[in-house]
C-alpha cells in the first residue's frame, strides 16, 4: 500500500470522526444520553422557587400552534444549551412574579421561534402546574440591547435567540419574544 493511499485513509477517517463529533454538538437532541431519556419522560420536572444545578432539567416549554415542545434546563452555558433551551440564572421561574428569561440556539431548539406570531400561546409545565402565556411582542435587537433581560414586577416570559435564523456563523442580532400570562 502506498504512502499516499495510507495518508488518504487517515484523513478520511479523521474527517469522519470530526463530523460525528460535530453532530453530537450541533444536534444533541438526536443523541440523548440515558439520563436525559429518563428525565425527558418524567414531567413535571421542577418546582418553582428552588435552587437548581446548571444543566438540570427544570420545566417543559410548549408551542401548541407550532406543535413543538422542549425541556428547559438551568443555565445558559454552552454545555447547558446543548441539552435544550436554558433558563437564565437569576431570572424568575415561570408562574412567579418577574421576568422569566429563556435562551436557546437558533439553529437547534429555538428554530421554532421563526414561526411564532403575536397572539400565539406558550405553555409551561412545571412542578405539577401549568401556565399559559400569550405572545405580545417580537422584535429584533442588537446584542448590546439587554433590556429584555431586565427584572420586572409583572409576570412575563422572555425568549431570546440569535437572528437571522439562517445566518451562517455568529449572528449579528437577537430575536426577542415577549409573552404575558393568560389568566385562567
Amino acid at each position: 500500500m502506498s504512502i499516499r493511499r495510507v495518508f488518504s485513509r487517515i484523513l478520511f477517517l479523521g474527517g469522519a470522526l470530526l463530523l460525528a463529533e460535530g453532530s453530537f454538538a450541533v444536534f444533541p437532541f438526536l443523541f440523548p444520553t440515558a439520563g436525559e431519556i429518563e428525565v425527558n419522560a418524567a414531567a413535571p420536572l421542577a418546582m418553582p422557587n428552588t435552587h437548581f444545578e446548571p444543566g438540570s432539567y427544570l420545566f417543559r416549554l410548549s408551542f401548541p400552534r407550532q406543535n413543538a415542545a422542549f425541556n428547559v434546563v438551568e443555565g445558559t452555558t454552552r454545555q447547558s444549551l446543548r441539552k435544550g433551551p436554558g433558563h437564565l440564572l437569576g431570572s424568575s421561574m415561570p408562574g412567579n412574579a418577574g421576568n422569566s428569561v429563556i435562551a436557546g440556539h437558533r439553529d437547534t431548539h429555538f428554530r421554532v421561534l421563526k414561526d411564532v406570531a403575536v397572539g400565539d400561546q406558550i405553555r409551561v409545565d412545571v412542578g405539577g402546574e401549568f401556565y399559559l402565556y400569550r405572545i405580545v411582542d417580537t422584535r429584533i435587537v442588537p446584542p448590546s440591547d439587554t433590556s429584555a433581560l431586565h427584572a420586572s414586577r409583572d409576570r412575563m416570559l422572555t425568549l431570546i435567540t440569535c437572528y437571522p435564523f439562517y445566518f451562517i456563523g455568529p449572528a449579528p442580532e437577537r430575536f426577542v419574544v415577549r409573552a404575558m400570562p393568560v389568566e385562567r
